[in-house]
């Protein structure tokens, strides 16, 4: 079984270097908000349509995000990229990215509907309702692990470098998808009480879960924008970025089939 997953990998990491896909934007709204996405039909078929939700980091839809979405588009995915500020509201610095990005942390129900929105979205636009998986990053991260906590229609999540936190208020509730976490081993913005304290709720949810950490690798190390200065929190990893972007390929096959 691993070789043929193997193979497989290999056999999709070829046909996304021959083909580039094309991501179109989308308007979608949630309540009375505008809010304009990306989306992909895939390039190739699939044996089974698949779907991949993205959410990006906290600057909004970034180069990064559209990267990923078109490589995953060329593999045989249809693919999503979520709005979660909208129109008017997106940042035009880091200042003001953590200020919304702050906000939906704090608000966590209003990022849960933005996910959810984003999702409904996707379906309406072609992605099967019965097979996606959310992938995120950053900011982004915090959002996949958010939407496999209350359980929306997923088959897994995945996180890079993303937040780990939520609301030790709230109670903790069996997570059906699974759940994969793509951790730099160096990143200081995610304190070791903090990853504990998530470990310990992937065990109490009973949720099928796996966290990787990465060497020399701090906070948005797949973010090629992020620089190479890991004193500063935030630098690219081009090892992790490689490492992590294998186990996400292996991970959708298992899952997604």
């Amino acid at each position: 079984m691993k070789n043929k997953i193997s193979t497989a990998i290999f056999t999709l990491i070829f046909i996304s270097q021959q083909i580039f896909a094309q991501l179109k934007p989308v308007a979608y709204a949630d309540g009375t908000q505008k809010l304009n996405g990306l989306y992909s039909n895939p390039k190739t078929s699939n044996k089974k349509p698949a779907g991949v939700l993205i959410l990006p980091a906290w600057m909004g839809i970034d180069e990064n995000s559209k990267e990923k979405a078109e490589k995953l588009s060329a593999l045989g995915y249809h693919v999503f990229v979520a709005d979660i500020y909208g129109e008017g509201n997106y940042p035009a610095d880091s200042k003001k990215a953590g200020e919304l990005s702050g906000f939906y942390k704090k608000n966590i129900t209003e990022y849960h509907k933005r996910i959810k929105a984003a999702l409904d979205q996707f379906i309406k636009s072609g992605a099967p309702a019965d097979n996606i998986v959310v992938i995120g990053f950053c900011f982004g991260g915090t959002g996949a692990l958010e939407a496999a906590r209350v359980n929306m229609p997923l088959k897994g999540v995945v996180s890079f470098h993303g937040g780990l936190g939520r609301d030790t208020i709230r109670t903790i509730e069996p997570i059906n998808a699974k759940v994969l976490v793509c951790h730099g081993a160096d990143d200081f913005f995610v304190p070791e009480a903090q990853i504990k304290t998530f470990q310990s709720e992937m065990r109490k949810s009973k949720a099928d879960w796996e966290m990787i950490y990465y060497a020399n690798a701090v906070h948005a190390f797949t973010d090629k924008s992020a620089g190479n200065d890991n004193s500063k929190g935030t630098a690219y990893n081009e090892k992790a970025d490689k490492r992590s972007w294998m186990r996400l390929l292996q991970f959708l096959i298992e899952v997604l089939g």
